[in-house]
């Protein structure tokens, strides 16, 4: 009837208690297995989303790209890296629930499991001590009674013996007779004793082993299914990690399929047209030019000299009306001149010289040494529109954001005076005085900005008919270029040493060859004059690497010809050859001028103070 009441506990394996303990056991170890699986995985994920960010990171854009943000596509791939940080910060948030909801329950529930797992155990083990010891004690009862019955047979024989014997005294045989009788007493006291315990172990088996053990094994057995199933919510709450993520996962997707769908091919083609469009209105047609009216003249030793002058004059008119834009680069092939130095000081003399202000010089010199001028004059005209107006939007919001801050200083130093407890007043004039200095600065900052701003707007082309264009032969045969604002450091452009533009007089011959002496690359050269005599020689003290545009690379040692002096800028114009020309460092060179140059530049720069 107990066994039937019992049915399927683990009870009916009361004789399996031994191979109990090794199966629940073995059931801890799988949980502790099944801890660290999830610990590793959680680990993966951290992993994953750690080199997902670090991908996201390391393509995200510099500062110095910060124009492809005005690019459709560029700020797809911008959004889509910024879905990606929120995809792998997902894959951080399956590892933190893998942590907290799986493995630091598993193993806080792993240590309560052995716990209770070696309490129950103890008991089994107690019971079967228990047991153990009453049966010793029962067969410690039938050997005394087994003994004591022997006993008592050997004393009733013994007895029995003495009493047919006749030579034996009666003595004796009562003597026999009272042994043989404490030998069944003692047997019979042991026969009573051994059946009194025999009933109680009886008692205590079937109490062990239909009470005892069959509890112990019930509370085993609850706490297997227990952990059986908690290994079931754990497989559970593993897959609803991944699930609970999946519809955030989905609107990264989503995201980056939207931004997809936003370039706009035609809008991104406009915006490289906005940024490179330069503002200069195209190049106009090219004049006939009639060398069948040129005056004759008579061969004699005084227009000699003239008349080789003139045909220096045509070639140049020849090599620049073939120039047709202002940024087309040409190769410069300059011929020695041939003139003597003689011709070259009478011009000089006859000739008002042009001056350079002194923010050209500086300008070109900034160039040279490879920074832009603060006022971008080294853009196209529509470039450095741009440019000016973003700066001046920065300043404008440099100084509203210093007003609200003197707004705020103002109100809170009202407050305190009000409310003297609050603070001293004064606290806030220090502050104050210098918001107001920012303020002034930055006011006349913008000033000057706008300042360029409205030269640049004021100069702007404005389309029209095309111009037309003409030689400079043609032009200095027809007409009288005007000199006289050759002084003024004003408002045209001209061109520094590595071919960008610095503000020069302008008039309409001068722009008319503006072209070729944009791509000349002499920023102190007169437009009419094709190349520069030698001046003397110099020896490179130092290797130059000349990097940038207008400078001429040396090596140690080398010899060349000198065709322009240091003006005080620190560079020097050399000559390789007929066709390779450019500045050098005053300092890597040691200059040897010839007797002639010195006077006729000690002449110029007297004039040229004269000027200034």
């Amino acid at each position: 009837m107990v066994e039937e009441k019992m049915g399927g506990c683990w009870s009916q394996t009361k004789d399996q208690f031994d191979n109990l303990e090794k199966h629940t056991q073995w059931g801890i170890d799988f949980v502790e297995k099944y801890t660290k699986f999830v610990k590793e995985r959680s680990e993966i994920e951290l992993n994953y989303a750690r080199q997902i960010r670090n991908l996201s990171k390391k393509y995200q854009p510099k500062k110095k790209e910060e124009d492809e943000n005005k690019y459709t596509w560029c700020r797809a791939f911008h959004s889509t890296l910024n879905e990606l940080n929120d995809y792998a910060g997902q894959h951080e948030l399956i590892a933190e629930n893998m942590m907290s909801q799986i493995i630091a329950e598993l193993t806080r529930y792993a240590q309560e499991v052995k716990t209770e797992r070696k309490s129950h155990f103890h008991d089994g083990r107690k019971a079967q001590q228990q047991i153990e010891a009453s049966w010793k004690q029962l067969e410690s009862c039938k050997r005394k009674f087994e003994r004591d019955c022997k006993e008592a047979d050997r004393a009733q024989q013994y007895f029995e013996k003495m009493d047919a014997d006749i030579n034996v005294t009666k003595a004796d045989v009562e003597k026999a007779r009272q042994q043989a009788q404490m030998r069944h007493q003692m047997a019979s006291d042991s026969k009573n004793e051994y059946s009194s315990y025999l009933q109680k172990f009886n008692q205590e088996q079937n109490e062990h082993y239909y009470t005892i053990i069959p509890n112990v094994f019930q509370k085993i057995q609850a706490m297997e299914e227990k952990r059986i199933e908690r290994m079931g919510e754990s497989l559970k709450t593993f897959a609803e990690v991944d699930r609970q993520i999946l519809p955030i996962i989905g609107k990264c997707l989503d995201g980056i399929t939207q931004v997809a769908e936003s370039i706009e091919p035609k809008n991104d083609s406009s915006q490289v047209i906005e940024s490179y469009k330069s503002g200069f209105e195209p190049p106009g047609d090219v004049e006939f030019e009639d060398y069948g009216q040129a005056m004759k003249r008579t061969v004699s030793e005084t227009s000699l000299t003239n008349s080789r002058s003139d045909n220096k004059a045509d070639r140049s008119s020849k090599g620049k009306s073939k120039t047709l834009w202002p940024f087309i680069k040409k190769n410069k092939t300059p011929k020695q001149s041939k003139e003597p130095l003689s011709h070259r000081f009478n011009d000089l003399m006859t000739s008002k010289p042009k001056m350079h202000c002194l923010r050209s010089l500086r300008r070109g010199l900034s160039l040279k040494l490879g920074s832009n001028p603060e006022d971008f004059s080294h853009l196209p005209p529509e470039q450095r529109r741009k440019k000016l107006q973003a700066k001046i939007d920065d300043i404008n919001k440099d100084i509203q954001k210093e007003m609200d801050q003197r707004d705020a200083l103002t109100k809170m130093k009202e407050v305190y005076i009000k409310n003297p407890q609050m603070g001293d007043p004064n606290s806030v004039d220090p502050r104050l005085a210098e918001i107001a200095h920012n303020i002034e600065k930055l006011q006349a900052e913008a000033q000057k900005f706008e300042g360029w701003l409205a030269e640049v707007e004021g100069r702007m082309p404005v389309k029209s008919d095309p111009p037309r264009r003409t030689s400079t032969l043609y032009e200095t045969q027809n007409s009288t270029p005007p000199t006289t604002n050759n002084n003024n450091c004003a408002q045209d452009r001209e061109s520094s040493p590595d071919g960008s533009y610095t503000e020069e007089p302008s008039s309409e011959v001068q722009s008319k060859v503006q072209p070729e002496t944009a791509e000349s690359g002499d920023e102190f050269d007169d437009p009419d004059e094709e190349m520069l005599p030698t001046i003397g020689t110099c020896k490179a003290l130092y290797p130059f690497e000349g990097v940038n545009e207008g400078t001429i690379s040396v090596t140690e040692g080398e010899l060349l010809y000198v065709i322009e002096e240091d003006k005080g800028d620190g560079w020097t114009r050399v000559r390789r050859n007929e066709e390779e020309e450019g500045y050098v460092p005053t300092s890597y060179v040691e200059v040897f001028l010839d007797s002639n140059a010195k006077d006729v530049f000690s002449w110029r720069r007297v004039f040229l103070s004269e000027d200034s």
